[in-house]
């Protein structure tokens, strides 16, 4: 466990927890509802007892005690002077209450001096250290609490052998004991303030924090995606490190699978950063997990050859070749028939594990392509048919009589079937792959012990 994180989470917790402390004295600004209006009983619905009964009111209250009332016809006339301008809208709102009024005319001069701005300021400051000295105990008692729960859950976040035996992979893992964190906290939160009886405050910081993780979750939607195919993707592996695939028509080598996106090496060398998003959603193509793999190539004969004879001479070539597999064997169809040629389809099969694949189909055409030549069949040639005017055709048949005849090109040797090719794979990727995943201060959720799709 973090032990020596320990410290920062005990200040943070103390910072919190005195911010929770001030917050009850502002919970009233929340609390809104309808008054009861003030009565005056039966036989006091005229204007002398309206005044009358706003002055007693204005007497009892320090900040209003130099409010003047005058009323006539129901319509109360407010003059005198107050300090503070929330002290002149309180003297109007007590008069709109009383029943028996129509409407309130506000003359009242606010005179904005030092003395009544700063004085109920200051004695509302005493009370509020006055009430705190006296209720001590409770809020040692709040803070203990508070701190007690966010440690709790600091502790059970920080043990790692307990997320490791829980969660399949490490990035699941660490976004559970995250999870720990962010709800021992809010609980934490939520058992000081009922302890303070501030839950009025608490359902409206709930709906606070609500619009704005609403609000938030708009804004990086593209990111909580990612974040949410990462961690389908750590659960139910479509790939292991080192597979050759190819995603969405990006081709390379798994490299790792971070939290944000899949780094693939592509033939080239180079790194390719894919979002797991589009890796979640996206065609996935793996190489790898079936060794075996198949090769396929067209060849031509001329029309007038025989497409089977040519079929079993290139099955015969392709057959001796030793890195062909002999189940599932070779084979040969007739894909088309032209105008002047029968194009031939051949394939065959390799394992990857110990043969490149582009080697061996390479290898491959070129044994089909001189074994066919060499039993006489036809590889076509473009064949084009030109028409000229009768001066240019006699000159030109005159100029071929003239020319001395060409020697017949020479055949290209034919390769033998005990001739050595080299048919190795490439390593050269996977030892990159293999140096760049020795780093262990970088991220990966790949892990051989979750099954693989």
């Amino acid at each position: 466990m973090e032990l020596q994180n320990i410290p920062r989470v005990f200040f943070g917790a103390l910072a919190a927890f005195l911010l929770i402390l001030f917050l009850p004295a502002a919970s009233h600004a929340w609390q809104s509802g309808e008054e009861a209006a003030i009565t005056l009983g039966a036989d006091a619905q005229d204007d002398a007892a309206i005044a009358q009964r706003l002055e007693q009111i204005y007497a009892e209250i320090p900040a209003l005690g130099r409010v003047d009332v005058a009323v006539r016809q129901g319509v109360v006339f407010l003059s005198g002077e107050t300090a503070t301008d929330a002290a002149g809208d309180r003297a109007v709102l007590i008069a709109r209450r009383v029943s028996g009024v129509v409407t309130v005319e506000d003359t009242i001069e606010r005179t904005l001096d030092i003395e009544g701005n700063v004085s109920p300021f200051v004695l509302d400051t005493q009370q509020f250290f006055t009430r705190l000295a006296r209720s001590w105990p409770v809020y040692v008692l709040v803070l203990a609490v508070f701190c007690l729960v966010v440690l709790a859950g600091h502790l059970l976040a920080s043990w790692r052998g307990f997320w490791s035996r829980v969660a399949p992979n490490p990035f699941l893992g660490r976004l559970l004991s995250q999870s720990v964190r962010v709800f021992a906290f809010a609980l934490a939160v939520f058992v000081a303030l009922g302890m303070l009886g501030a839950t009025a405050l608490l359902g409206a910081l709930a709906g606070m924090a609500g619009i704005a993780g609403l609000a938030l979750g708009f804004a990086v939607r593209d990111t909580i995606e990612n974040y949410i195919a990462s961690i389908l993707l750590s659960v139910r592996q479509p790939f292991r490190a080192s597979d050759h695939v190819v995603i969405n028509a990006h081709e390379g080598v798994v490299v790792r699978l971070t939290s944000r996106a899949t780094v693939l090496m592509t033939l080239d060398g180079n790194h390719l950063r894919i979002p797991n998003a589009e890796v979640f959603k996206g065609v996935i193509l793996n190489y790898t997990r079936n060794p075996e793999r198949r090769f396929e190539f067209e060849l031509g004969v001329d029309a007038e050859d025989d497409p089977v004879a040519a079929m079993e001479t290139g099955l015969k070539a392709i057959t001796r070749l030793d890195f062909v597999l002999g189940d599932p064997a070779p084979n040969a169809v007739i894909v088309k028939v032209g105008d002047s040629s029968i194009v031939l389809s051949f394939t065959g099969w390799v394992d990857q594990t110990d043969t490149d694949f582009l080697k061996a189909r390479s290898l491959a055409i070129r044994a089909a392509k001189a074994v066919i030549e060499e039993e006489g069949f036809t590889l076509p040639e473009p064949i084009y048919r030109l028409r000229f005017d009768a001066p240019v055709g006699e000159a030109l048949q005159t100029r071929a009589a003239s020319a001395p005849r060409a020697k017949p090109a020479r055949r290209d040797q034919v390769p033998q079937s005990g001739e050595t090719t080299d048919v190795t794979p490439d390593r050269y990727l996977e030892r990159k792959v293999i140096e760049e995943r020795a780093e262990r201060d970088t991220e990966d959720l790949l892990d051989r012990k979750n099954p693989v799709e």
